[in-house]
């Protein structure tokens, strides 16, 4: 179901198009191409990164992905090569670093596609697998244990893995480093029948409501995947070819002579000169002159036409002037007598303890004390 290749110098591969392409850039064999030279039965462990492009170009067709996670792991190439490359070969150039001694290596590696007999499947089924990185996926015994799984609940009689994504390039989030939290990762496969009634369970009224809230569907087969892979049933797609309405129109090709429109005339060399005192006339002089014809109103208005106290006094009759003054020296008087009244202080604000022996003190009043002027409220003893 996919194609495994090591890396050799100037390697050929003939992967088919449609069909999963797997490439591993191992870092033994570069191992030996780095000086200095390991002796017989001296083991080398430098970090070696790899840097993969189409030759001629800064980066690889838009087919093929790379992934390697760390300088001490092996490096992949994956893909599914498209129609459109069938019988084009492809040269990778494969440039190998040696992170210790800064060495590097190259090597070629072409690419012909072949076309598939039976490309395209027309029922096409895509898995979201959650407890799986895209590494990891692409090891041939842990993607032939889910094709194996697939081939049980679907039974087809021809199966082949078309794609393998990362849930990253997905759009998903970095998963956090806590719990061996894995990122995901989408494995399409096609087959030459119609979907199983088991696959067809999570178009179920009852499942997509469980989807739409959040939950698990409940599905018969999951059984046989969820001892090594853990599928999102909710994120499953199904695509049945052979339903699609080919929306392909037939382009009419003309003669490509475009139709005579006259003979071009360019602009002028010269350039006409233009006047600007009119634009700045209407654009600075009139605004400003406006402005200037609104401030002499409003400084006319708010200092030649002040009335002032004098013409007030005028226009107001002389009794009510009269009367305005009589209030006035009667609330002066009234004020001036406040000030002199002597009231005896009220016993609520008289000491009840002497302030040294602190004996209860009666709060006593002299004989001339008005008892009229008694508050309401009395000592408590």
């Amino acid at each position: 179901y996919t194609i495994l290749s090591k890396v050799h110098s100037d390697r050929n591969v003939y992967p088919s198009a449609g069909v999963l392409f797997v490439h591993v850039l191992e870092r033994e064999y570069f191992k030996g191409e780095f000086p200095p030279y390991p002796k017989p039965g001296e083991i080398s462990n430098d970090p070696i990164t790899f840097n993969t492009n189409l030759m001629g170009y800064p980066d690889r067709p838009g087919w093929l992905r790379y992934i390697q996670r760390t300088p001490y792991s092996d490096g992949v190439l994956y893909g599914s090569p498209t129609v459109e490359n069938v019988g084009k070969p492809t040269i990778i150039e494969i440039t190998a670093y040696n992170r210790r001694t800064f060495e590097t290596a190259r090597h070629n590696l072409i690419i012909n596609i072949m076309s598939a007999e039976d490309f395209p499947l027309p029922y096409q089924a895509e898995f979201f697998i959650r407890n799986m990185n895209v590494e990891e996926m692409l090891a041939s015994e842990v993607l032939g244990d889910f094709l194996g799984a697939v081939k049980n609940v679907w039974q087809p009689e021809r199966l082949n893995a078309i794609n393998i994504t990362s849930a990253l390039d997905r759009g998903g989030r970095v998963p956090l480093p806590i719990n061996d939290m894995k990122e995901g990762v989408y494995v399409m496969v096609g087959a030459d029948v119609p979907f199983s009634s088991c696959l067809r369970e999570v178009e179920n009224p009852q499942n997509q409501l469980r989807c739409s809230q959040e939950m698990e569907p409940v599905i018969t087969c999951d059984k046989k995947f969820r001892t090594q892979f853990h599928i999102d049933w909710c994120k499953i797609s199904l695509v049945d070819n052979t339903k699609q309405v080919s929306t392909f129109q037939e382009v009419i090709r003309g003669e490509g002579i475009l139709p005579d429109g006259g003979e071009y005339k360019p602009p002028s060399d010269t350039l006409k000169s233009r006047d600007y005192y009119s634009d700045f006339l209407i654009t600075l002089a009139v605004p400003s002159a406006i402005a200037l014809v609104l401030f002499l109103i409003l400084a006319y208005i708010m200092c030649c036409r002040r009335e002032g106290v004098e013409k007030r006094n005028m226009q107001t009759p002389d009794i009510q002037l009269v009367h305005h003054s009589a209030i006035q020296k009667s609330t002066k008087e009234l004020r001036d007598m406040s000030k002199n009244r002597e009231i005896a202080w009220p016993l609520s604000t008289l000491p009840v303890f002497h302030p040294v022996t602190g004996e209860i003190v009666p709060a006593l009043h002299p004989d001339s004390y008005d008892n009229t002027s008694m508050p309401l409220m009395q000592t408590q003893q």
